[in-house]
């Protein structure tokens, strides 16, 4: 499990759960989107590893570690990942590219500087954290929309908040487990710009949005078989923010697990319920 998460095969496997969850919302399934989105997934983040070893020896070491030893190897994936899901997207098909370079072009951005005089989109606080809540929730929402003949614009804007809020709610919480290598590194990311108790707050206050997001989207008839699915959503996102922007040496490999791999447990609870409830098919 350490090996997975430190080489982003777990976060790479968990996009492509969110992804899923994203197709049962809109009520379509195609299993190759959740392969294009492993692709995507693990070479955006594989890039984002290798830039960031300066920052993980201080914030986490063994993943560094792990890094290093397979550097090469690792590389040579990494360069793959983007190739394969540049040509599997144009085999699914012509408009998923779009939304394929979308994330790429964003995540390239993110982790190298292309010139002295320009930073990188991780370096400008605020910026980092949109640019990974617009990447997913570009990739989770649109993905499947190409698949869909009617296209609801109300249903689209609904799923598109869950995954950019949801995502953005994430990115800031690992930013603040990463406060010490940050300041070390002269990141100014908001827990270092709003200190952690604001941030927590923050991340509290987006996290209740969700609430009146899920009555107006019952009210106007989309996701009534999953009520209970987003319900659990809520509730989980309050408990992994309290938990996790509390004492930092507490969070460890466990907060990688139950916060990058939330949507594979939303997913399988959302397809248990369909399975289990078939009148709600």
């Amino acid at each position: 499990m350490s090996f997975l998460i430190s080489t982003s095969i777990f976060l790479a496997v968990s996009g492509s759960f969110k992804v899923i969850f994203s197709q049962l919302l809109f009520n379509v399934f195609n299993h190759n989107i959740a392969l294009l989105t492993f692709l995507i997934t693990f070479g955006v983040y594989g890039l984002n590893k290798l830039t960031d070893l300066k920052e993980d020896a201080i914030n986490n070491p063994d993943r560094a570690k792990t890094i290093r030893k397979i550097e090469y190897v690792f590389k040579i994936a990494v360069a793959l990942s983007f190739i394969l899901s540049m040509v599997f997207g144009f085999r699914v098909g012509f408009f998923t590219l779009p939304v394929i370079f979308f994330p790429l072009v964003l995540g390239t951005l993110y982790s190298i500087k292309l010139s002295k005089n320009l930073p990188r989109l991780k370096d400008i606080t605020g910026v980092k954290n949109v640019t990974i809540a617009l990447s997913w929730s570009v990739v989770s929402t649109f993905l499947p929309v190409i698949y869909i003949l009617e296209k609801k614009e109300v249903l689209i804007l609904l799923i598109f908040y869950l995954f950019f809020t949801k995502s953005l709610i994430n990115s800031i919480l690992f930013d603040i487990r990463d406060i010490e290598g940050d300041r070390k590194s002269n990141i100014r990311t908001i827990p270092i710009f709003l200190g952690k108790e604001k941030t927590r707050k923050l991340l509290l206050i987006l996290n209740s949005t969700f609430i009146p997001w899920l009555i107006l989207a019952n009210h106007v008839g989309f996701f009534h078989e999953y009520f209970l699915v987003l319900f659990f959503l809520i509730f989980y996102g309050y408990w992994y923010i309290l938990h996790f922007s509390g004492e930092i040496n507490k969070t460890g490999k466990s907060m990688d697990l139950f916060v990058d791999g939330e949507f594979i447990l939303i997913a399988i609870f959302a397809i248990g319920t369909r399975i289990l409830i078939p009148s709600w098919n």
